[in-house]
């Protein structure tokens, strides 16, 4: 059974004959922005595992950028989309009541970690639709112009979220950008200035948003702060609490709403399941919480969820599509939330966490162009440096290493706003025997290409 799997490489090169013929078509036929640097064709999967059209099995630690926490066809979900299926597949939610839109936005609405007893949820398809209309409530609902986002974030695509998204190289040729969208600095603890640390190094990112008011928009024109709890292509970054703390602290001040983008980090990746939960049990929670990627299992779905007063501030007309909350989607998410209960995945992020962690530490041990460990349960960045000291990016190695370990039977992808951290978001249904697999997998991977040397300089990483 594919599910029980270990990772397996029965050709000699990557990719052969099938696959190369339908990369080849792909070549042709989909424009070239839409790249793939892999070279597997899939075939069927299931679980943690991949199985490619020559007869390769892959352990994957991609899970679709953070969309398969529950795992790749899952019976459960299946179970629930098949049935739905059989009784109608859309039904637009401006047009006819659904029983599962209504019966997700309640579950969703209960469980968000946001302020206010009573609460609100509506569906788009997207991260970043989700991330766009959580912005359009914000502004409907103070009346003012500009928002704040932080370097490093991600919000997708749409031309709003494109000028949100802190990396320009995704936004090559598009502007001019929206107006009113300002960004100040992240916490990126790691790459805080020479000789600040803890709460200095905390109190320097802060001054980094206050600057914000002082030099790009006064306080009394912001809409909205959004922020990742941990940030996804940024490089794997948790907020401090610390900091939340305080932005949150500013944002009342100042009558500002706090946006958590919870696209990536949803769905127990992080050990609960929403990351903004650590922030909740802290006493701290946002006002507006917009999730995608993990809440039905690869179908497009996504859901912004905020207190009744935000959501009711909107008029009729303005939020809201055609496949938003699609009946087939919202029965796989409703199924979604079963597993991850009933098979308490958040729990397992945590132990999942661990299990990698550790095995990162002993190699930092031995591998000096480690420069940082850091994560929130199963949400876990690796970041390569040419030297400790320096902390100079070493992409090329990070690039060297996904094709080392995909020509192994291991899936890894980059993250980072140098290319240099790979990322691990494996499916939470993962095996202990898989994740042993894929971490032996990835330690030949780099000694195959780095030298095994004692650490030279600096001192060893450790998780944050």
């Amino acid at each position: 059974m594919l599910r029980n799997a270990r990772p397996k490489i029965v050709t000699k090169v990557l990719p052969v004959p099938q696959a190369a013929q339908i990369i080849a078509r792909r070549a042709q036929a989909v424009p070239s922005a839409i790249r793939c640097d892999y070279p597997v064709v899939i075939d069927r999967a299931e679980g943690a595992m991949v199985a490619d059209v020559d007869g390769n099995i892959f352990v994957d630690w991609v899970g679709g950028v953070g969309v398969l926490n529950v795992g790749y066809s899952h019976p459960d979900v299946l179970a629930a989309i098949h049935a739905q299926t059989d009784r109608y597949l859309h039904a637009m939610a401006n047009i006819i009541t659904h029983p599962g839109y209504v019966e997700l936005a309640e579950a969703l609405a209960s469980r968000a970690p946001i302020r206010g007893e009573r609460r609100r949820a509506y569906f788009t398809n997207s991260g970043a639709e989700a991330d766009e209309n959580a912005v359009k409530l914000a502004k409907a609902f103070t009346g003012r112009p500009n928002i704040i986002v932080f370097s490093g974030a991600f919000h997708g695509r749409t031309l709003l979220t494109m000028a949100m998204t802190s990396k320009k190289a995704y936004a090559r040729g598009m502007g001019p950008f929206p107006d009113g969208v300002y960004r100040a600095d992240f916490p990126n603890l790691y790459r805080a200035p020479a000789g600040l640390e803890g709460s200095d190094a905390i109190a320097y990112y802060l001054s980094s948003l206050e600057q914000v008011f002082e030099q790009a928009s006064l306080p009394e024109y912001v809409a909205a702060i959004v922020v990742e709890p941990v940030q996804g292509e940024g490089g794997f970054i948790p907020a401090p609490l610390e900091w939340v703390q305080a932005v949150r602290e500013i944002c009342d001040r100042h009558g500002i709403l706090l946006i958590v983008d919870e696209v990536q980090s949803g769905f127990c990746r992080t050990g609960r399941l929403f990351a903004s939960d650590y922030w909740a049990e802290a006493g701290i929670r946002p006002d507006i919480l917009a999730t995608a990627k993990s809440i039905a299992a690869g179908l497009p779905l996504s859901a912004i969820i905020a207190r009744e007063e935000i959501t009711e501030s909107v008029p009729a007309g303005v939020i809201g599509g055609t496949f938003g909350g699609n009946a087939v989607a919202c029965a796989a998410g409703l199924a979604v939330l079963r597993v991850m209960e009933r098979d308490q995945l958040a729990r397992r992020a945590i132990e999942i966490g661990a299990i990698v962690t550790a095995r990162y530490r002993a190699w930092a041990e031995r591998f000096d162009v480690i420069g940082d460990i850091r994560g929130l349960g199963a949400m876990i960045g690796l970041e390569f440096v040419k030297d400790r000291t320096t902390k100079e990016p070493y992409p090329e190695l990070v690039r060297d290493l996904i094709a080392e370990a995909a020509s192994r039977g291991l899936l890894i992808e980059s993250a980072g706003t140098c290319g240099n951290v790979i990322r691990f978001l494996a499916p939470l249904v993962i095996t202990d025997a898989q994740i042993a697999a894929g971490l032996d997998i990835l330690e030949a991977s780099l000694e195959a290409s780095v030298p095994r040397v004692p650490q030279t300089a600096g001192s060893t990483p450790g998780a944050t």
